[in-house]
């Protein structure tokens, strides 16, 4: 794990043109100390990677003269970073801080002196390490999100060299000159190291769902519509969330409204859907023509038998006079966007369609016999499956109105019964299968959601959850 899981999480998609977001995402103190604390476990691996240059010189001792020696083969045997901190830079991105860290090298040396020459092993222990470092949050030239270090500083408190073996008396003489040598090469290569670090991120941050599939009909893109505003206390992030019909990027008659989220700090991060994202969505389907069903005699016949001749009499009879023998077939769909609202607690999509019923002719053919207006509205339901967010409806009411009709004039109301049947029984079901597939969160690669509260509050659905990275 790395430090990218944590930070992308600051920068999670491109730019775009928009001003208010459909989409709003607040990372808290606990998600960047969860952050923090997978982000120091990669950095001390990181730091294990320090490859220390041999050293080679000539030093001259008191009494002695000159001495030529070398050290070589130095490795990294053992890194610790006891304390650390992260903290928010407002407006710029997140500061690292990291004191009291260790590390031991072991190495070979080897020294010449007059006629002498000889050689052994050192261990160095480099202590009260600490560093620093800005990691500032924005955009690449293609919308993907993009880290940079910068403000970097690196000190080493102490570096007490111990040489084993053969004349290690001679080194042990200018052990301080060696030790000066050796802190400063270290503090040149941990700033390389953190910034590359740094830079390592930005590959990963490319696998974010910048643009993700819904279905074959849909996208939905969670682009940034702003720079992420830093804070303090957290980082808030502006993602588009819009629908889009694949391939075919087209603006709805409307407009996303501003975004307000609670002051709840409780978990690692809090996603803000509004009710903006759910009617382009509705905006989407709807232009794709899906937004029907087809409702024939096969289907009509699993409905309870006593349900339909008394109620319907006087318009199916009548049909069945004209065309006698002939299956009848009804068409359902919207005439406009379906329209989502949300209340605390309450989630309510009302939608304007049309019933169309056809007689089939033997041919295939269809012969339109009447058209029935229809107004209905349902209460949602929301949950998440994984990383996705899905829902199921239930019918409050409907109503029902005659368009047009070829068949003579008929009392509509005398059909609520069977349409009522036909859209808990047929229609819903058939639409709730589609919608409990859901739709894709803005996530990171190998990202998990755990401890999920979801809310539905005014104007947005709240997701409140901690977060788990794996792999």
């Amino acid at each position: 794990m790395s430090l990218y899981c944590w930070l992308a999480l600051v920068a999670l998609v491109p730019m775009t043109l928009s001003t208010e977001p459909g989409v709003k995402v607040r990372i808290t103190a606990k998600g960047l100390e969860y952050g923090r604390q997978v982000g120091m476990a990669a950095l001390q691996e990181k730091l294990k990677a320090i490859r220390i240059p041999d050293f080679s010189g000539k030093q001259r001792v008191s009494r002695i003269g000159k001495v030529r020696y070398s050290l070589t083969n130095l490795i990294i045997k053992s890194v610790g970073l006891p304390t650390s901190s992260v903290n928010l830079v407002a407006g710029t991105g997140v500061k690292m801080s990291i004191t009291g860290a260790f590390i031991s090298v072991r190495g070979n040396w080897r020294v010449k002196y007059l006629f002498i020459r000889d050689s052994g092993s050192f261990d160095l222990d480099v202590r009260d390490l600490s560093i620093s470092a800005t990691i500032a949050i924005g955009r690449d030239a293609t919308g993907h999100p993009m880290v940079s270090g910068a403000n970097c500083a690196a000190n080493v408190g102490s570096a007490r060299v111990k040489f084993h073996g053969g004349a290690s008396w001679l080194y042990n003489l200018f052990s301080k000159y060696i030790n000066r040598a050796l802190r400063k090469a270290m503090e040149k290569q941990i700033c390389p190291l953190v910034t590359k670090a740094i830079s390592d991120m930005n590959p990963r941050l490319q696998t974010l769902n910048v643009l993700a599939k819904v279905d074959k009909h849909a996208e939905i893109e969670y682009s940034m519509v702003s720079p992420p505003t830093i804070s303090t206390s957290a980082i808030d992030l502006n993602l588009k969330g819009e629908f889009y019909n694949i391939g075919n990027h087209k603006e709805p008659p409307f407009s996303p409204k501003a975004i307000s989220l609670p002051p709840q700090v409780n978990k690692m991060v809090y996603i803000s859907l509004s009710a903006f994202t759910a009617n382009s969505a509705g905006f989407v389907y709807n232009r794709a023509g899906i937004l029907s069903e087809d409702i024939t005699d096969d289907m009509v016949n699993y409905l309870p038998s006593d349900s339909t001749p008394k109620q319907v009499s006087c318009c199916v009879f009548q049909i069945a006079r004209r065309f006698p023998g002939l299956m009848m077939k009804l068409v359902v769909k919207t005439a406009k966007d379906p329209i989502a609202s949300f209340e605390p607690n309450s989630m309510t999509v009302n939608a304007t369609g049309t019933v169309t019923a056809y007689a089939i002719q033997p041919n295939g053919a269809l012969t339109s016999l009447f058209v029935l207006n229809l107004e209905t509205s349902v209460s949602a339901r929301v949950f998440l499956t994984g990383m996705r967010l899905g829902g199921a409806v239930t019918l409050n009411k409907f109503d029902l109105t005659l368009g047009a009709s070829s068949v003579g004039q008929f009392r509509v109301k005398s059909l609520d019964s069977i349409f009522e049947m036909v859209l808990n029984l047929v229609v819903i079901p058939v639409l709730n299968v589609q919608l409990a597939k859901g739709y894709p969160l803005p996530a990171l690669k190998n990202m998990n959601l755990l401890n999920t509260q979801l809310q539905i509050l005014k104007d947005n659905i709240l997701i409140g959850t901690d977060v788990h990275f794996t792999g």
